[in-house]
């Protein structure tokens, strides 16, 4: 059987979230900072919530550390709670209960998330089966099930992973990450290793594959059109902490944060007007340097000494519910050079 679910609270109270995350802060060996300082972050049941940022901002740690795959010498402080379960703090039997059915991961490169000398019915079934939550014949027919959910046959088992396709080979992934019926599903940029049309299929297979398992999803991007396309909110990441957070419409048609303004600025777009597109001049602070008040602040054009001196925290806008962006220049961005 499937990893049990958490024991459900008092009567009338509201189960769980997939994805919790409050104040995580990661600092890794020979960082002046955390890699991650301060994440807020929440995915509800059958929400797809997207995680955008340049390279660098702390996505995938943060992704990662719903199942705690932290890098070595990792320090965290914080919360990270995974259907209720805090994870940082679980013992490790329970850890690899929570991976083998609460949560799983579809990493960016297929290939390299399956063992090539091993077919592909065995990578399927062995997290489920080695941790006794299914037996072989349970575990053989959940595969089978699966595989034409996401629209293979069953037959492909049977073949090793150099046999299919990369298009192919994400689909098995993403069968592998739900054999455990997990409540939360991590998606580190699953398309990137893909051709457009296979992305494609990609995405609208994940879509439908949560609303058919009630999964919540958080799916890890640098392509904002994707985010857009996909995601019920959006978190935008800088340097580690959380810039701006909201419903995807309003936070791509009326940004309240520089950052995520800028980024938007610098994407080309199928229906914008051509010419060249605006840069994000300089660099994102290096992490061997600390950081002093807001991270965004030496490369943003509304910028003032208070940026310097404070960090902000994030603050929401009175006419947008659930709209939070960490800037003390919010009500200058609308109708600035910057919101082009």
């Amino acid at each position: 059987m499937t990893t049990p679910p958490p024991p459900p609270g008092p009567a009338g109270t509201p189960e769980p979230p997939p994805l919790d995350i409050r104040g995580l802060r990661v600092t890794l060996p020979g960082t002046a900072r955390p890699v991650l300082d301060g994440v807020d972050l929440t995915v509800g049941p059958r929400e797809t919530v997207a995680l955008v940022g340049e390279s660098g901002s702390g996505k995938s740690i943060t992704s990662r550390s719903a199942l705690r795959l932290l890098p070595p010498g990792a320090e965290t402080t914080g919360t990270v709670r995974v259907a209720g379960e805090d994870v940082l703090t679980v013992d490790p039997a329970r850890l690899r209960r929570i991976r083998s059915g609460t949560a799983a991961m579809v990493f960016q490169d297929p290939r390299a998330a399956v063992n090539p000398l091993r077919r592909i019915g065995d990578f399927l079934t062995e997290a489920v089966t080695s941790t006794g939550a299914m037996t072989a014949a349970r575990a053989g027919a959940r595969a089978d099930e699966l595989l034409r959910a996401v629209g293979l046959d069953p037959a492909v088992r049977g073949k090793y992973p150099g046999q299919v396709s990369g298009g192919m080979l994400q689909r098995v992934v993403i069968a592998a990450a739900l054999m455990g019926d997990p409540a939360l599903l991590l998606a580190d940029e699953p398309t990137t290793a893909l051709d457009v049309s296979s992305q494609a299929e990609v995405i609208a297979l994940l879509a439908g594959l949560r609303e058919r398992f009630g999964t919540g999803l958080l799916f890890v991007t640098h392509d904002l059109d994707l985010a857009a396309a996909i995601s019920d909110r959006v978190y935008v990441m800088y340097a580690g902490r959380i810039a701006e957070s909201g419903p995807a419409e309003a936070l791509f048609a009326r940004p309240r944060h520089p950052y995520t303004a800028a980024l938007l600025a610098s994407t080309p777009r199928m229906d914008g007007p051509t010419g060249r597109l605006t840069a994000i001049e300089g660099q994102p602070p290096d992490l061997r340097e600390p950081l002093h008040g807001c991270a965004f602040a030496a490369r943003c054009p509304l910028a003032t000494e208070v940026c310097d001196r404070q960090a902000p925290a994030p603050s929401a806008a009175p006419d947008r519910p659930g709209h939070l962006a960490a800037c003390h220049h919010s009500d200058r961005l609308e109708g600035s050079a910057v919101d082009a």
